[in-house]
């Protein structure tokens, strides 16, 4: 039976944060949002869900089947990587737990494919992740971009967005922009109007 639940969130989510485009880490960062008036939302807080995000985003086949601690483990490394992103925009040092889970996902499974042979194609290049360990494959696959990020020359213009209460991660792409989203600017502009119509009239 479909999740119907999985669906209803991802209607309801924010568009992908500029740069989300290049770095799959990004869009998984911002994966969960807070959201003004109390609101949030989690696209990966039911194995239904967290199945269908990484299916969209080629890290797992679409026949595989999550089960809740699989989704768990996925929000777990979402954590980690968020607190990384944080860390780097703050300028501040890394969690070393954080670094732990991302190396741990990182070798957990191969992510280059393999050399194989078989008498009809003779050599050539294999994604060896049995769906056992689809999850293990997905993980170590978003770690390393994660650390592609973070070591590459985009770490620079990672940035968290500047229309609180947002605290999805984008790449600065032009001018002095830090919002992850129209609907996130438009209200960071609109509170600034506010602000200035309350200091005129005070």
């Amino acid at each position: 039976m479909e999740d119907t639940r999985a669906t209803d969130t991802v209607r309801t989510a924010l568009p992908p944060a500029p740069g989300a485009d290049r770095y799959r880490s990004l869009n998984f960062a911002d994966t969960a949002a807070t959201l003004p008036a109390g609101q949030s939302y989690d696209l990966l807080a039911t194995p239904g869900s967290a199945m269908y995000w990484l299916a969209a985003h080629d890290l797992i086949a679409p026949d595989v089947r999550l089960y809740e601690l699989c989704a768990q483990r996925t929000r777990t490394l979402r954590g980690h990587i968020r607190a990384l992103f944080a860390a780097r925009v703050d300028g501040a040092a890394p969690p070393e737990d954080s670094l732990r889970a991302i190396n741990e996902a990182l070798t957990a499974a191969p992510t280059a494919p393999l050399l194989a042979t078989d008498g009809a194609t003779g050599l050539r290049r294999v994604q060896a992740h049995p769906t056992d360990r689809a999850v293990n494959h997905a993980l170590a696959t978003l770690a390393a971009d994660t650390a592609d990020l973070l070591t590459g020359p985009d770490a620079g213009i990672l940035a968290a967005c500047g229309s609180a209460p947002c605290d999805r991660f984008l790449m600065l792409t032009h001018g002095r922009r830090h919002w992850c989203s129209t609907r996130c600017g438009d209200r960071a502009r609109a509170a600034r109007a506010y602000a200035r119509r309350s200091r005129a009239t005070g």
